[in-house]
Order: C-alpha cells, then structure tokens, then sequence
C-alpha cells in the first residue's frame, strides 16, 4: 500500500531540519505520541545528514482485536531514518518478529513559490504479510503512521515556535 503524508510548518527549511536533527526534539514527539518506552538515537553525519533510530514500544489497546491478535499488548517499533543530506534521506518501520514494515523516503523543501515555510513528504511503501487480512492491516498501520506524524507536526509547530 501506498503512504504519502505532508507535514507543514512556518518556518525554514534550515530551522526545519535542525529541529528534526535534535535527539530532544525526537524525545518529545515519543512523549506526546504516549508510548510506553522509547530510546532515540541520533548520529550527525561529518558530510551532512544524520541517522536516526528510534526503538520504541507502544501500547496496542486501541488497535481491533484483529490487528491485536499479531501484534499482542504491546508492540516494538523500530522507525530509522537516513538523511544523506539536509534535503532527505530514507525511512524505514519495522517491528522485529511481526510481519509489518514501511519503508521510503523524507524530503525536505521550502513550501513552494511564493510561500513562506518548509513541506516535509514523507512516501512510503506499507506492507502487512498476513494472508487475506493483509490488506486491512496495511490500511490500519498506515492510519496509525498518519496519527504518528500528526503527532510529530503539532509538536514541531510548537517547537518552533518556542513553546517547549
């Protein structure tokens, strides 16, 4: 399944990116998206770009029994982010043991002609490997990754902001 989510903020794209590349600010999207536990780790690149790995567990009670049945309680999501430079880079999620991933890219830009501000794309390729159910599960992991990054944005725009 096919995932494309548009993240906006008012500001640069230099303040954009140094924001995504702060292990804090990584921090406290994990807080405001309530998992359970969640080790963030952050390498700069001497080149530019950073890597990223974020290893977190999330509670699951809010997923239809379905979906509850593979993943249990809780679950581990392991979200890694190559950035080669400060335009973009690749996106992975994965859940060690589960028959789920995502994988594709982030890219950074200024909003476009004429306007003030930075879009953050991020284009992934969702994929359950559950028979018959697959489908489903792909819909409801992307849902999930969609309320993820909503999360993400309503705590960059206030990071931005200075509200933090």
């Amino acid at each position: 399944m096919k995932f494309t989510h548009e993240l906006t903020y008012d500001a640069s794209p230099a303040d954009v990116y140094a924001m995504l590349s702060d292990p804090a600010f990584r921090e406290e999207v994990c807080r405001a998206q309530q998992v359970v536990s969640a080790e963030v780790t952050l390498t700069p690149r001497d080149a530019g770009g950073f890597h990223l790995v974020v290893d977190q567990v999330q509670d699951t009670a809010g997923l239809p029994s379905i979906a509850r049945r593979i993943t249990g309680d809780t679950t581990q999501a392991v979200v890694e982010e190559d950035w080669s430079n400060r335009s973009g880079g690749t996106v992975s999620v994965t859940s060690p043991g589960k028959p789920t991933s995502a994988t594709g890219t982030v890219v950074l830009e200024a909003a476009g002609p004429g306007a003030a501000g930075t879009r953050e794309v991020v284009e992934l390729d969702v994929k359950v490997k559950v028979p018959l159910v697959g489908g489903k599960l792909e819909a409801l992991m992307a849902d999930n990754i969609k309320k993820g990054l909503e999360v993400e944005q309503g705590v960059g725009t206030a990071w931005l902001a200075g509200a933090r």
